[in-house]
């Protein structure tokens, strides 16, 4: 009885398994189900089992998609059009299904140059239906989308987001307790309060002054940061933020560059592409100060921010700080695609998984023995990026220029 009543839900909050579309299973199935459906999971990681499905036919046209997700459902944004796919529920041990809940264009509504660029979930109480979304036209907008008979209703929320100018638009959008960061393709970074009726006062917005590409937001850390991945010659950077002000000065560098000892002018450039937290069982615990990162050289590099591992002291006095080296580094020895997207979870809670630049190829690695990764190409097997990928517990959701598709690990 014992067993029943705490083993089981101890043995749960000891190994986490987060996991968007069994959130809402999960709150059904008694611990020891949820125990049992882990271990079935893990063991199907453990041999790279899985059923690979397309979520839709063919778009007719070659998209750049981007995927997010939470609790309720997954968002497919492609073109000037947006696909949402609800998790059913399951009372059973059996993965919940997921099903297409409805479309939304913005193309009719707005005209041309309305094609996604970047799109991020934010908090509306628990309805889980606000997004921020930014077009390709430089515009952002605060949206809330409700299904409406096998179709969406997107209607506009009163916000105060950056609008940019000059061919400019948003790369990249992410969002945590409701500070909304946005990162445009011409470098210029921005933290927005939803909750308020301006944009955050003081140090808010910062000019990276470089083809940018991807961020990621932390405020839940002892240090809050955003991280920003760059194509340039610190092409990852660390900033701090401070009272919902964002540092003008870079508190990290991330890099492995050997040239460092090198004039400026000698040193070469890189891209970073896709930034994401480590995955809670990876070696060096579960801190978010911990990074992975995709890389134009075709590497997956790990950085621990608490580390002390860093480059020695560089060329020129107004380099600050000194470089931060990887713990960890990763990549396909058949593979020197660039990496376009990467996402953390999988079984044991301890992979991750990265989208390359061509055919369509995701790799896969487990931290625990980081030399045993393995590749596999999506559904259609084409020549594209893998442009966005979401990993789970138990799925991995990605995006090629043709369509979205699902890896669902069973035993």
């Amino acid at each position: 009885m014992k067993v029943t009543d705490f083993g089981w839900a101890g043995y749960l909050r000891a190994n986490i398994r987060p996991s968007f579309s069994l959130s809402q299973a999960r709150t059904h199935w008694p611990a020891r189900t949820q125990v049992r459906y882990d271990v079935l999971t893990d063991h199907a990681w453990s041999l790279s089992n899985f059923i690979a499905r397309p979520l839709s036919r063919p778009w007719p046209a070659k998209l750049q998609p981007i995927l997010v997700a939470n609790t309720a459902r997954l968002i497919v944004a492609a073109g000037p059009d947006v696909y949402s796919y609800k998790f059913e529920d399951s009372k059973t041990i059996d993965s919940p299904s997921v099903s297409l809940e409805g479309t939304c264009s913005f193309a009719a509504r707005h005209g041309r140059g309305r094609d996604i660029t970047g799109i991020t979930f934010v908090d509306d109480e628990g309805l889980n239906q606000a997004l921020c979304i930014g077009f390709r036209d430089g515009s952002v907008e605060h949206v809330f989308l409700t299904p409406s008979q096998n179709d969406l209703l997107a209607s506009s929320v009163d916000s105060h987001l950056p609008q940019l100018r000059d061919g400019d638009f948003v790369e990249s959008l992410c969002s945590e307790m409701n500070i909304l960061l946005s990162l445009s393709s011409d470098g210029f970074a921005a933290l927005t309060d939803l909750r308020a009726s301006s944009h955050c006062t003081g140090s808010e917005s910062v000019a990276l002054n470089t083809r940018s590409w991807a961020s990621h937001l932390c405020l839940r850390s002892s240090s809050p940061y955003a991280a920003f991945g760059t194509a340039s010659i610190h092409p990852l950077a660390v900033h701090s933020i401070t009272s919902d002000r964002l540092s003008p000065s870079p508190s990290a560098i991330l890099h492995t560059n050997k040239s460092f000892g090198l004039p400026p002018a000698k040193r070469s450039q890189s891209a970073v592409y896709g930034i994401a937290r480590a995955p809670l069982s990876s070696p060096w615990g579960s801190s978010p100060q911990i990074l992975v990162s995709g890389w134009f050289d075709g590497q997956v590099r790990c950085y621990d921010l608490r580390s002390c591992s860093r480059v020695s002291a560089v060329a020129d006095s107004n380099q600050t700080p000194a470089p931060l080296l990887p713990v960890l580094s990763l990549s396909d020895p058949f593979s020197f695609e660039p990496i376009y997207s990467v996402s953390c979870g999988g079984g044991s809670s301890s992979h991750v998984a990265a989208g390359s630049a061509r055919h369509s190829v995701i790799s896969f690695w487990d931290l625990r023995s980081p030399r045993t990764g393995w590749s596999v190409h999506a559904p259609g097997n084409d020549s594209s990026p893998v442009y966005s990928v979401v990993l789970e517990s138990s799925r991995i959701y990605g995006a090629t220029q043709s369509r979205p598709f699902v890896y669902d690990f069973v035993s």
